[in-house]
């Protein structure tokens, strides 16, 4: 069913679920012991029904249908997986190593996601 919305709406969705898993975790200060996939899913909900503009753009049979779900869960799935496994930059492995060594304390970090949400965090501290 999700292959069947035009290639935008697509996009439109993964950018959603990047968009609220990044902010999720930053809310959780990427502490893997908070996450919560209810409260993920809560956080989801509101943001598609409040800010997502692809959302009025399927229709209300599309919505309804278990096999929609059952591809945007499969989506959600593969999105935050793609985020999780998608190495931090040199560049931000560089500046962390950076911060670290200004604040003389070591983070760890596994992803470009979560490293640019330590440089934000490290670098607020700096300042």
């Amino acid at each position: 069913m999700f292959n069947e919305l035009s290639p935008g709406i697509k996009i439109s969705i993964s950018r959603s679920i990047s968009t609220v898993f990044e902010q999720y975790m930053e809310n959780i200060k990427w502490d893997e012991n908070k996450y919560n996939l209810e409260d993920f899913m809560k956080e989801w909900r509101e943001y598609i029904n409040n800010h997502a503009s692809w959302f009025g753009q399927v229709s209300d049979d599309i919505k309804k249908d278990p096999r929609f779900h059952e591809d945007v869960a499969k989506k959600i799935n593969e999105t935050i997986e793609k985020i999780l496994t998608e190495a931090p930059t040199p560049d931000q492995v560089e500046k962390i190593n950076q911060l670290q060594k200004e604040l003389k304390k070591d983070y760890s970090y596994s992803c470009k996601a979560e490293a640019k949400y330590l440089i934000q965090s490290l670098t607020s501290q700096v300042n």
